[in-house]
Formats: structure tokens, C-alpha cells, sequence
């Protein structure tokens, strides 16, 4: 997702969705109220306009947009213990991928201008030499247009719904090998492999290690990446 604030582009759709719980003295109290904004643009892009767009963006948004199925979605940014999981896996997936020399890990602000029209940018990639070298060759400035080996997404309230549905069926579409989905709350990891038909049903992994088809000699343990002591 890419960050970049100011009026949203043409037409955007979206909704909050808040629970007040009135006392019995007839005043409104709130006892809970839950926040999750996503907007999504009503009129489609394709990667081109959407990069044109995103050059148009004050530096001061913090937003965060990626392109999907056309439309240009936008998600606030994460909560807590977000960043902290992202750092964690990052900072795990890049010690033993460089230590077998396998490729290069990538953070939250790579994007990648995916076959499908799609522009999406997750929360940890990693890329193989081999695809590395395969092409095309990264322009500086410019999103990758090389399809990722593997692709890591850790679930927030504003974006959990699309990255266990449309975001999932856009990366096994464009041939990312191997999909993690972070679930910080349940403290668990579920593992997809692609599969001829799309993405397996996924392994859970709660507990030992993170069991990984696409690094086999990976040795990552779950209560690691949810350990939030300093």
C-alpha cells in the first residue's frame, strides 16, 4: 500500500462502522465504538493513471493505497502490534535468506505493478534470484513488475477482509508461489502454497515453528514473531 492527504480521486465509496449502547437515563453513552474507514475509488484506473495519481499526492498523506481490480482502494495505517510483527518476520525472512544467498527480502513499501493490472504492495515480500534475474529489470523510482515468490500480509481490522479474499486470489493469479497471512490477534500464521488451482487451504501454524514449503530450511518460531517484550 502505498502512502501519500488531500481529496480522494473523482468518486470514492466507503463506511464506518461504530456500536453505541444508550443507558437507561435515556443518554447516549458510548461503551464501545470501533472505527475501520476503507475507501475505494468508484471509477477504475489502470496502473499507468494510478502512478500518475499517486505522483500527485502531498507528502504529508499517510494513507495508504494500492490498486486492485481497478480501483484504487485506501486504508488508513495499522495499529499496534503491527509494525512490530512486520519488523519481526522482515528482519527473520532476511538473516536466513542472506546467510543461503536465496535473494532479496523486501518491507512494506515495495509495490509491485503485478500482470494482472493489479498494484499491490504487502507488508514483506521475498524474490528469488532466479525471478530476480529473470526480469524485468527494476526501474529506480518505478513499482517492481516481478512477480514475488513469496508474500507475507499481517491482517488489521481495515484490511482483514481483502487480504483473505481478493488480495489472496490476485497474488495466486499472477503466480506468487507461496502466501502468509498474520493474524496477530488468534497469534497464528496460515501458510498457503500454489497450488494448479490457486492457493491450498492453508496450514496453521500456532505453535514451533512456521512451516514453509518455499524455505524449507527456515527456522522461524511463531512465538517469536508475536513476542512484544522489548
Amino acid at each position: 500500500m502505498f502512502a501519500r492527504n488531500q481529496t480522494p480521486p473523482r468518486r470514492f465509496s466507503g463506511k464506518a462502522a461504530y456500536t453505541l449502547c444508550s443507558a437507561s437515563s435515556g443518554r447516549d453513552i458510548v461503551h464501545r465504538m470501533v472505527v475501520e474507514t476503507a475507501f475505494r475509488s468508484e471509477e477504475q484506473f489502470d496502473q499507468e493513471e494510478f502512478r500518475r495519481w499517486l505522483d500527485r499526492r502531498p507528502r504529508s498523506d499517510i494513507n495508504h493505497y494500492e490498486l486492485i481490480h481497478g480501483r484504487i482502494v485506501m486504508t488508513p495505517p495499522a495499529g499496534w502490534p503491527h509494525g512490530s510483527i512486520e519488523t519481526r518476520i522482515s528482519a527473520a525472512l532476511d538473516a536466513h535468506i542472506r546467510a543461503k544467498k536465496l535473494g532479496i527480502v523486501l518491507g512494506s513499501s515495495a509495490g509491485y505493478d503485478l500482470p494482472s493490472g493489479d498494484t499491490l504492495e504487502p507488508d514483506v515480500s521475498f524474490i528469488s534470484n532466479e525471478r530476480f534475474a529473470a526480469g524485468p529489470k527494476p526501474i529506480e523510482g518505478q513499482f517492481l513488475r516481478i512477480v514475488p515468490n513469496l508474500v507475507v500480509e499481517i491482517l488489521s481490522r481495515s484490511t482483514a477482509r481483502r487480504d483473505r479474499t481478493e488480495k489472496k486470489e490476485v497474488y495466486a493469479s499472477n503466480g506468487v508461489d507461496e502466501y502468509w497471512l498474520v493474524d496477530a490477534t488468534r497469534k497464528e500464521i496460515i501458510v498457503f502454497d500454489r497450488t494448479a488451482r490457486g492457493f491450498s487451504a492453508g496450514k496453521t501454524c500456532s505453535r514451533g515453528h512456521v512451516s514453509s514449503k518455499m524455505l524449507p530450511a527456515l527456522r522461524l518460531p511463531v512465538k517469536e514473531v508475536f513476542a512484544l517484550e522489548r
